[in-house]
C-alpha cells in the first residue's frame, strides 16, 4: 500500500466525510472541528512517546493525525463561514417577496434544459421595498434569456448585474446560500473589465468564427477548445452524453495537461532549464484558466492537471497519487462544499484512475492485444470503470460503447483542442482565425460523427439499477472487470470469481436490456395501435396506423421514453403532440429530437417554452400551435383537436389549456386523450365530444379534479391512467377510479401494469400489460 502512495487515502477520506457532514448539518461543524483538532493534537503528542516511534507505527500515527487535522480544518471553515451564511439567509428576502440584488458573475453562463440560463454569482446588496442591505454571499441566478437587458457579450464572467425577481433558500450542502429567480429580468450594470474582458472577447470571437461552418461539428470547436458549449446543437449534446463523450467539451484536467505539456515542450525545445520550463508551464496553465473562465470547476481541473502531469513527468505514479491525495484534501479544506459536488468526485476519480489503474490495465490488455491498442484502450477503460458508478447517480444507464467511442475520438480531441485554442488566440488576425477554425472543424466533425453514430447503434445504453444500489452494483462489476483484465493468469481463483461476477451481470443485465430493447418487441403484440409508455409520473402515449406514428407528450425525462421507443421499434415520429409545457409532459424531448416531422403544441406561456421548440424547427420539423378544430391524418387514422379554444382568457395556458385529441380509424379505436384538463374545462368540453369512445386517457394522471359527467358521456370501454408508482400526489385518486369502475370501464395504469399495448381484434380491444396477463375490453 505504501509503495503506491495510498497511505494518504485516509486523509482524503476523513476530510471528504467531515466536509460533507459539516456542510449538510452546519450546526454540527463546531463540534466536528473541535473533535478533529483534538484528535490531531493527540496524534502529534503520541509521536513523542518512544514506544510509538517504530517506523511503521509512526507512519500510521502521522497519517491519522493528518486525517484528523484535515477533517478539523474543513469543519472549521464551515463553522467560521456559518454566521455570515445564516445572516444572509435570515434577511427575509425569500418566501416569494420581490427583491432586487446586485451580483457579480463568477461562473460560466450556461443554458439549462428548460431553455433558461443560469450562472453562479456573489451578491453584494439586496433591496426589498425601500430597505437595502449590504451582504457578501454566494448565490445562483436563473433567468429567461428574453429578459436579459445587455449589449451583446456584456453578460459574462466578471460583469456586475442587477437581478429583479424572487429568492429561495439554497439546498443543504450547496455553496450557494440563495437561489435567485430573475422573473422580472436582469440588467447588466457593468461589463467585464481588464483581463476578464479580454478573455471574454476571445471566447466570443471563437464562437463567431465558427458561424457558417457546416454540420453540428462546428459548434463543438469552442467547447473542445475553451469549454464554451453555447453553440452546440441540443441533439448533438444529447448524443455526446449518451456516448460518454461529453467530458470532451468540459474543461478537464486533460485540457489543462495538454496546454501545460505544450508549453513545457516548447520551453524545452528552446533550451530552457528545468526551473524555467516549470515556470513557463505554470504561466500557460494560469493563462488557460483565465481564458476558459476561472470558475471553481476550472480551478479544480487546473490543480488536477498539474498533479497528474507531475506524476507522469517524474515517472512515479506513486508520488502522483500521494500528491493527488494532498491536493484533494487541500481543496476540500479550502472549499468544503465540494464534498457534495458530483463534478468534483468525477474529477478526482478520473485523475486517480489514470494514475493507479491505466498501467495495470494496459499490461493486462497487452497480453491479448497489440501494445499500442492496449495503451489506447486502457485510459478510457480506467476512466469508465472509475466514473461509471458515479454517473449512475445522474442517469441509471450504462453506455455500452463508451470505451470504443472514446478510443475513436481520442486522436481527434487533442487536435481540435489545440487548433481551436490557436484560433481563439488568433482573434486579432481574422483571416488567420477563420483558417484555424476551419482546420479545427475537421477533427471536431469526426467527434460529432462518432457520437451520433454510436447513439444509433443497437443497445447503446443498458438500463441499470437506480440510485445508490446501482452505484454499488456497478462498482462491484467494475472491480471484477478490472481484476479480470489486470491479474495474471496464475491468479486463477480471483480471475474465476471475477469472471463469474461479470458473466452473471452480463447475463442478467443483458437479458433485461434485450427485453427492454430489440428482443422486447417480440413480447409486445405486433398489431398494437396504442401504447402507454411507462415513463413514471408523466404522459407518453404512442398511436400507430399503417406504419405512421404519433407521440402524445414525452414524459418527465428522456431515458424512460427512449427505452420505450427502442423497445417497441419506433425510430421516426410523424406527429409529436405536446399537450402543454409542464416538465412531466416535455421533460423527455431529448429522446425524440431529430426524429420528428411535425410538432403540434399547446399554448406557450414563456420564452422558455418557445426555446424548447426551437431545436425541432432547426432540425426541419414543422412546428404548429394547436387550436380547436384543427384536424389531420395519421396513416389511415383521422385526428381532430377538441381543445384548447383560441385566445381563451379563461384557460390561457398550462393544464387547463392542454391539447385534447379525438383519434379514430385506420386500426385505432375511437380514442379521447384528455391531457391534464381539470373539472372546469372538462365540463365545457363535454359538448364538443363525439361519444362513445373505446379508449380514454384519463386526465391529469387520475387526479381528483375531474368532471364525472364527462366520463359518463364518454362511457369508455378502457381507461388509461398514465401515472408513476409511489408518486407524491396520491394519483390516481379513489374518486375517479370509483367513477370509472361504476361505468364498467377496464382500468389499465402504468404504475401497476408497466407498459400497456392496445390492439383491436374483431369488435373487441385486447390490452397487453407488461406486468400481468392480457385482458379484453368490449368496444
Amino acid at each position: 500500500m505504501f509503495r503506491r502512495g495510498l497511505h494518504l487515502v485516509p486523509v482524503v477520506a476523513v476530510a471528504w466525510a467531515t466536509a460533507f457532514f459539516a456542510t449538510q448539518a452546519p450546526d454540527a461543524a463546531p463540534g466536528l472541528a473541535a473533535g478533529g483538532w483534538a484528535l490531531a493534537l493527540c496524534g502529534l503528542a503520541a509521536t513523542a512517546v518512544p514506544r510509538w516511534r517504530r517506523p511503521a507505527l509512526l507512519r500510521a500515527v502521522v497519517v491519522v493525525a493528518l486525517a484528523c487535522a484535515a477533517g478539523g480544518a474543513a469543519a472549521s471553515h464551515v463553522a467560521f463561514a456559518q454566521p455570515a451564511r445564516v445572516q444572509a439567509s435570515s434577511l427575509g428576502v425569500d418566501g416569494g417577496r420581490a427583491i432586487e440584488a446586485i451580483v457579480s458573475v463568477v461562473g460560466k453562463i450556461e443554458q439549462r434544459s428548460d431553455g433558461s440560463i443560469g450562472f453562479d454569482a456573489i451578491a453584494s446588496r439586496f433591496t426589498t421595498g425601500s430597505h437595502a442591505t449590504a451582504v457578501r454571499v454566494e448565490v445562483t441566478v436563473v433567468v429567461d434569456p428574453a429578459r436579459v437587458e445587455a449589449p451583446p457579450g456584456a453578460l459574462d464572467v466578471g460583469s456586475t448585474v442587477v437581478v429583479r425577481g424572487t429568492a429561495a433558500p439554497g439546498w443543504p450542502g450547496d455553496r450557494a446560500v440563495l437561489a435567485l429567480r430573475a422573473s422580472r429580468g436582469i440588467t447588466v450594470d457593468a461589463a467585464p473589465t481588464g483581463v476578464l474582458a479580454v478573455t471574454a472577447g476571445l471566447r466570443q470571437g471563437l464562437v463567431a468564427a465558427i458561424d457558417g461552418l457546416p454540420g453540428p461539428g462546428a459548434g463543438l470547436v469552442p467547447g473542445l477548445a475553451v469549454g464554451d458549449t453555447s453553440a452546440v446543437d441540443p441533439a448533438l449534446d444529447a448524443a455526446m452524453k449518451r456516448s460518454s463523450l461529453s467530458h470532451l467539451t468540459a474543461v478537464s484536467g486533460a485540457n489543462c495537461a495538454l496546454v501545460v505539456g505544450l508549453a513545457f515542450a516548447g520551453a524545452a525545445a528552446m533550451g530552457a532549464g528545468r526551473r524555467l520550463r516549470v515556470v513557463v508551464g505554470l504561466a500557460a496553465l494560469a493563462g488557460f484558466v483565465l481564458l476558459v473562465t476561472p470558475e471553481p470547476s476550472v480551478v479544480r481541473a487546473g490543480a488536477m492537471a498539474a498533479i497528474a502531469m507531475g506524476g507522469l513527468l517524474l515517472g512515479r505514479p506513486g508520488i502522483g497519487t500521494a500528491v493527488l491525495c494532498l491536493a484533494v484534501a487541500a481543496l476540500l479544506i479550502a472549499d468544503p462544499w465540494l464534498a457534495g459536488s458530483l463534478g468534483f468526485a468525477l474529477s478526482a476519480a478520473a485523475t486517480a484512475s489514470l494514475l493507479l489503474f491505466a498501467r495495470p490495465l494496459a499490461d493486462g490488455l497487452a497480453r491479448r492485444l497489440p501494445r499500442a491498442l492496449a495503451l489506447g484502450l486502457s485510459i478510457p477503460l480506467a476512466a469508465q470503470l472509475a466514473c461509471g458508478p458515479l454517473l449512475i447517480l445522474i442517469e441509471p444507464s450504462v453506455p455500452v460503447y463508451g470505451v470504443v467511442a472514446n478510443l475513436l475520438a481520442a486522436p481527434a480531441a487533442p487536435l481540435a483542442t489545440v487548433i481551436g485554442l490557436a484560433a481563439c488566440l488568433a482573434a486579432p488576425v481574422p483571416v488567420l482565425q477563420a483558417g484555424l477554425a476551419g482546420l479545427a472543424w475537421v477533427p471536431a466533425s469526426w467527434i460529432a460523427t462518432t457520437a451520433t453514430t454510436v447513439t444509433h447503434l443497437p443497445g447503446d445504453l443498458v438500463p441499470w439499477v437506480d440510485g445508490w444500489p446501482g452505484f454499488a452494483l456497478l462498482a462491484a462489476v467494475g472491480i471484477a472487470i478490472g481484476l479480470l483484465v489486470a491479474l495474471p493468469r496464475r491468479r486463477t481463483t480471483a480471475r474465476v470469481v471475477s469472471g463469474l461476477v461479470v458473466a452473471v451481470t452480463i447475463g442478467v443485465v443483458g437479458g433485461g436490456a434485450a427485453l427492454a430493447g430489440v428482443a422486447g418487441r417480440w413480447t409486445i403484440p405486433g398489431e398494437w395501435s396504442i401504447i402507454a409508455c411507462d415513463v413514471g409520473q408523466g404522459d407518453a402515449v404512442l398511436l400507430r396506423s399503417e406504419g405512421a406514428v404519433a407521440l402524445v407528450d414525452t414524459g418527465p425525462s428522456a431515458a424512460p421514453l427512449r427505452a420505450c421507443l427502442d423497445r417497441v421499434g419506433v425510430d421516426r415520429i410523424q406527429l409529436l403532440v405536446l399537450t402543454h409545457f409542464d416538465l412531466d409532459h416535455v421533460g423527455g424531448l431529448d429522446a425524440v429530437r431529430g426524429r420528428v416531422d411535425v410538432v403540434m403544441h399547446g399554448p406557450t406561456a414563456s420564452r422558455a417554452d418557445e426555446l424548447l421548440l426551437a431545436p425541432f424547427s432547426a432540425d426541419g420539423a414543422r412546428v404548429v400551435a394547436a387550436e380547436e378544430g384543427m384536424q389531420g391524418a395519421l396513416g389511415e387514422a383521422h385526428w381532430r383537436v377538441l381543445w384548447p379554444r383560441g385566445r381563451s382568457r379563461a384557460f390561457p395556458s398550462g393544464n387547463d389549456a392542454s391539447v385534447v385529441l379525438d383519434v379514430r380509424g385506420g386500426g385505432i379505436p375511437p380514442t379521447l386523450l384528455l391531457g391534464d384538463l381539470s373539472a372546469s374545462p372538462q365540463a365545457v368540453l363535454t359538448a364538443s365530444i363525439a361519444p362513445p369512445y373505446a379508449v380514454v386517457k384519463v386526465a391529469h394522471h387520475g387526479s381528483a379534479d375531474q368532471d364525472a359527467a364527462l366520463y359518463e358521456t364518454v362511457r369508455p370501454a378502457l381507461a388509461l391512467v398514465t401515472v408513476g408508482a409511489d408518486n407524491d400526489h396520491g394519483h390516481p385518486r379513489d374518486e375517479i377510479l370509483e367513477v370509472l369502475t361504476s361505468l364498467g370501464a377496464t382500468i389499465a395504469r402504468t404504475d401497476a401494469d408497466g407498459l400497456i399495448a392496445i390492439s383491436t381484434r374483431s369488435d373487441a380491444l385486447t390490452v397487453w400489460r407488461e406486468r400481468g396477463p392480457p385482458v379484453g375490453a368490449a368496444r
